[in-house]
């Protein structure tokens, strides 16, 4: 199932969140950014470089902190294939295609939703 990250109706990108955590309510995949990224990538970037390998410990804790500051102010929303808004818990995208090429990014989501996880 596609679906859509946007950030005040602009595309983002998109992902199919094909990784699925039921029990902790969380999906992922691999992020496809569309024309939208370039407004939030450089948020996203300070995750990276805060925390160089993926699932690393983070290594500066100055930009993590601005970070996780920027990112709760991001207003983005999650819709499904058939247009519904998924309410989210978080929304982070691991991009760490400077470090490892154009695929290294992924869209990693918390989904509280009870209707997303029956019909998923």
């Amino acid at each position: 199932m596609r679906h859509t990250l946007k950030l005040n109706g602009i595309v983002v990108g998109h992902s199919q969140l094909e990784e699925v955590e039921a029990a902790d309510r969380r999906v992922w995949g691999q992020f496809h950014p569309g024309i939208g990224y370039e407004l939030v990538q450089p948020i996203f970037r300070l995750f990276a470089e805060a925390t160089p390998m993926p699932g690393g410990e983070p290594r500066d804790e100055i930009k993590l902190a601005q970070y996780f500051a920027a990112r709760e102010k991001l207003p983005l929303e999650l819709v499904d294939e058939r247009g519904r808004t998924i309410r989210t818990a978080g929304i982070h995208i691991a991009d760490y295609t400077v470090e490892r090429g154009p695929e290294a990014i992924s869209l990693d989501v918390l989904i509280p939703d009870d209707a997303y996880w029956t019909g998923r």
